[in-house]
């Protein structure tokens, strides 16, 4: 569960722009996911912010909350690690950034950790998470995300494959080390970067700085 590999969504036509190698278009969004979709419970949900923090504190916001934190709209992809793009996906949401911003991390960081429903985790690179395209989104195309897709809200990480997009996103973890989600201790790459078909762990090099892989995919 936690990430999925949708496909292109209707509208007015765009012109084509490149999609990572390896890749191939696809309509629609589809809906994939380990594991089933979670109900939601407004009065049990909130986002943690914890782990290495600069003040060794948590910070801990309901959903009526997080409307009050910045917002913006972007349009991205989506890549999944088997080969589908979707692409020109409308987002809204709290870029990253301001996360950091409002909770900083200490200065030893290297990695965060993105937790979902049911023990879901995507380990990310804190470069990769601070990039300013990287969105905790509760839209999609100007409605709420549906429950298939994330809602309330979901990582949106364009230039890395699905699996680093977790869905019904609950914490983000602060790491002084890379530390394995789901998806990267069964065989799948600890970076995730589309553009360099970084899919699996094999591929992993000494640069990566990647804890060690238990899996390796068949």
């Amino acid at each position: 569960m936690g990430s999925d590999h949708p496909g292109a969504p209707g509208g007015t036509p765009r012109t084509p722009h490149p999609v990572p190698p390896g890749q191939h278009r696809v309509h629609g969004w589809p809906v994939s996911h380990y594991g089933p979709v979670p109900r939601f419970r407004p009065e049990r949900w909130n986002l943690r912010v914890h782990g290495a923090t600069a003040t060794g504190r948590e910070q801990v916001w309901t959903l009526g909350e997080l409307g009050a934190l910045p917002h913006v709209t972007m349009t991205a992809d989506l890549h999944c690690a088997t080969g589908p793009t979707s692409t020109d996906h409308e987002w809204y949401g709290i870029p990253a950034g301001a996360v950091l911003d409002l909770v900083p991390p200490a200065p030893d960081v290297t990695h965060v950790m993105a937790w979902a429903e049911y023990g879901y985790a995507a380990n990310l690179r804190l470069r990769d998470f601070a990039t300013p395209r990287t969105l905790l989104a509760t839209h999609h195309n100007g409605e709420s995300l549906t429950a298939e897709h994330g809602f309330p809200l979901r990582l949106v990480v364009p230039h890395l494959y699905g699996y680093k997009s977790a869905k019904w996103l609950r914490a983000v973890e602060y790491l002084t080390e890379d530390r394995r989600g789901f998806w990267e201790e069964r065989g799948y790459h600890t970076v995730g970067d589309a553009w360099q078909e970084q899919r699996y762990s094999y591929q992993e090099q000494e640069e990566d700085g990647a804890a060690p892989a238990a899996h390796r995919p068949h």
